[in-house]
C-alpha cells in the first residue's frame, strides 16, 4: 500500500503505520520526512522551521509515541507547550488519534478549565501533557505537576509564544525540567529572541527547515495605504466594496480588536465573523466551515487563531494592524495566491508606524507599492456598472419569467423609466449612497527625515563620537556617513540616523541594558 510504503521508510512501527493508514494519510509532509527519522534514530535536540498546516504535530507526536515507555506510576514523560487553549485541544486530539492500542494516558491543561479537575486528572497519572504556559506554570508551582522524569520537552508555535509574551514563563517552566531531556522547538518563523532561547536551553540542536521564508511573497501583489488610525474602518470598507468578489482574511493584533472590527462589519451589512484564541473549538470549526463554504467572505482573526487555516483561494490578506515583525508579515501574506493565482496583500500604515514599516521593507527585500484609496464616487460608479452587468446577465439567461406578470401590473400605472428607477432605488439604495463612506483624510509621511537615538553611555564611560559610531557598527552594518550629529555628554549620547536605519539599530540593541535600562532608545526625531 502506498501510504505504508511512504511512511515505512521513516522508521515507524507496524502499529503506527496501521494507525496512519486508518487516518487516511497518503504521504508524509516535508517536515515529517525530515523530523521523524532524526527523532527516532538519533538522540539530539531539534529546531524545526515550517509553516502552519504542514504536519508539525505528527512530526513530533509520532516519534514520541514510538519511543515512549509508559511507567507504572504514570509519570510525565513528554510535555508539549502551545500558546492557546484551542491549540492545546487540537494537538492533544491529534496525538491521541495516533496512539492506537497503546496504553498511553494523555491530558491537556489550559486556563478557563477547572483547575481542581485538572489536579484530579494529574493525580491519576499522565504520560503526555499538552498545555498552555500559564496553567502549566501554575500547576508546577502548586507541585501538582512533576517533571522530574521528563524525557521530551516540545515548544510548539514558538514565535507565537514570543508575540503573546510567554517567553519568560517558558524559561521558568524549563527550570523545572531535567537537563538530560530532549528538547524540540517548532516555529513558523525564527525571531532573534527565539534563537537566543534555543541557544540557552538546547544541546547542539539539529536544524530542520522546510521552504524559504521569502517564497511566501511570490504570489502576493503587495501594496500599502497610508491612513490615520481613526480612518482604518472606512478604508477597509472601500477596499472590500471596490472588489467584485472579495474573499479574504483581515488580521488584527488582539481579540478585542477582532471582536470590535467583526461587529462593525456585520452592523454595516457585510458577511463577516471573527476568530481568536478565546473562541471555543466548536465555534471555531463552525466559523471556518462557513468561511470555506463562502457563506461568509470576510474572516477577521488574530495571528494565533489563523494558525492552521488552510484556505486555497483567498483573494486578499489585509493587515488591519501591522504585524509584530517581518517574519510575521511574510507568514500572513503567504496565505494569498495559494491556488497558483496572484492574491493581494494590503497593509494599513498609520503615521506612527511608518519607521517600523520601512524596516519591514528593508528586511524582507520585497517591493511594497504605495496606493491611494479609491474615492467614494469611484466606488459608486463601479457598483452601478456591476448592477447593469447583473441585470443584463438575468435578461440573457431569461431567468426573469416568474416576475413578468408583476412587471406588467407595475407598467400599467407607471412608465418603464420610472418603474425601473423605483425598483433600483428599493433594491440598491443602501449600496449607492456616497454618504455611506466617511471622508478619509490624506496625510504625508516624511520619508527623508532622520530619527534621533538616545544612548545610555557618555564621557564617564569613555565614549567619544568615534566610539559611538563603532558601537553601532559592531551590531549593524551601516556606513559612517549615515551616522550624523553625534553628541556625547557626561552620562549619555545622541546620534541621528535615517528613518530606514533606525529600526534595525533599535532591534539589534533590544536586549542590551545599561544600569537596568535600555542601552539604545528612540529620542525625538529631527527633520
Amino acid at each position: 500500500m502506498e501510504t505504508q510504503s511512504d511512511f515505512s521508510q521513516l522508521g515507524l512501527s507496524d502499529e503506527t503505520l496501521k494507525t496512519i493508514a486508518a487516518k487516511g494519510f497518503e504521504t508524509p509532509s516535508p517536515i515529517q520526512k525530515l523530523a521523524i527519522p532524526v527523532l527516532i534514530n538519533e538522540e539530539c535536540d531539534i529546531i524545526g522551521q515550517a509553516q502552519t498546516g504542514t504536519g508539525k504535530t505528527a512530526a513530533f507526536g509520532l516519534p514520541i509515541l514510538e519511543k515512549l515507555a509508559p511507567g507504572k506510576k504514570r509519570t510525565v514523560n513528554a510535555l508539549i507547550l502551545v500558546p492557546t487553549r484551542e491549540l492545546a485541544l487540537q494537538v492533544a486530539d491529534e496525538i491521541s488519534s495516533f496512539k492506537g492500542s497503546r496504553n498511553i494516558n494523555l491530558i491537556s491543561l489550559y486556563g478557563g478549565q477547572s483547575i481542581s479537575e485538572q489536579q484530579r486528572r494529574l493525580r491519576r497519572g499522565a504520560d503526555i501533557v499538552v498545555g498552555t504556559p500559564g496553567r502549566i506554570l501554575d500547576l508546577l508551582k502548586r507541585r501538582n505537576l512533576i517533571l522530574d522524569d521528563l524525557d521530551w520537552f516540545v515548544l510548539d508555535e514558538a514565535d507565537e509564544m514570543l508575540n503573546m509574551g510567554f517567553i519568560d514563563d517558558i524559561e521558568l517552566i524549563l527550570s523545572y525540567t531535567p537537563k538530560d531531556k530532549r528538547m524540540l522547538l517548532f516555529s513558523a518563523t525564527m525571531p532573534d529572541r527565539i534563537v537566543r532561547l534555543s541557544a540557552k536551553f538546547m544541546n547542539s540542536p539539529r536544524k530542520l527547515s522546510v521552504g524559504s521564508k521569502t517564497q511566501a511573497t511570490d504570489l502576493a501583489d503587495q501594496i500599502y495605504f497610508e491612513v490615520r488610525r481613526s480612518d482604518k474602518f472606512d478604508a477597509l470598507t472601500r477596499i472590500i466594496d471596490i472588489e467584485p468578489e472579495f474573499y479574504g482574511l483581515v488580521f488584527c493584533r488582539t481579540r478585542i480588536n477582532v471582536d470590535e472590527l467583526s461587529t462593525r462589519l456585520i452592523e454595516r451589512g457585510y458577511s463577516s465573523e471573527g476568530l481568536h484564541g478565546d473562541i471555543s473549538q466548536a465555534q471555531r470549526e463552525k466559523t471556518l466551515r462557513k468561511f470555506r463554504n463562502k457563506h461568509i467572505n470576510i474572516l477577521v482573526a488574530t495571528d494565533v487563531a489563523a494558525r492552521g487555516i488552510d484556505i486555497s483561494d483567498l483573494t486578499h490578506v489585509i493587515n488591519y494592524s501591522l504585524p509584530q515583525d517581518p517574519d510575521s508579515y511574510i507568514h500572513r501574506i503567504g496565505r494569498t495566491g495559494r491556488a497558483g493565482k496572484e492574491g493581494t496583500a494590503i497593509t494599513f500604515i498609520t503615521p506612527d508606524e511608518y519607521r517600523k514599516f520601512l524596516y519591514f521593507q528593508k528586511t524582507i527585500k520585497s517591493t511594497i507599492r504605495k496606493e491611494i484609496l479609491p474615492k467614494a464616487q469611484d466606488i459608486i460608479e463601479i457598483k452601478k456598472l456591476r448592477i447593469k452587468d447583473e441585470l443584463q446577465s438575468i435578461i440573457e439567461s431569461e431567468s426573469y419569467t416568474d416576475y413578468l406578470s408583476m412587471a406588467e401590473g407595475i407598467l400599467e400605472v407607471n412608465s418603464p423609466e420610472v418603474s425601473l428607477a423605483a425598483l433600483l432605488r428599493m433594491a440598491f439604495k443602501n449600496q449607492l449612497e456616497e454618504s455611506n463612506y466617511s471622508e478619509v483624510r490624506d496625510f504625508k509621511v516624511d520619508t527623508k527625515g532622520t530619527a534621533r537615538l538616545f544612548i545610555a553611555l557618555g564621557k564617564k564611560d569613555g565614549m567619544t563620537p568615534r566610539g559611538i559610531s563603532a558601537l553601532i557598527r559592531e551590531k549593524v552594518r551601516i556606513p559612517d556617513n549615515k551616522l550624523d550629529d553625534i553628541g556625547v555628554y557626561d552620562e549619555f549620547s545622541f546620534v541621528s540616523v535615517p528613518f530606514a536605519d533606525a529600526e534595525p539599530i533599535l532591534n539589534a540593541f533590544s536586549s542590551k541594558k545599561q544600569g537596568g535600562k535600555p542601552l539604545v532608545t528612540r529620542a525625538k526625531s529631527r527633520r
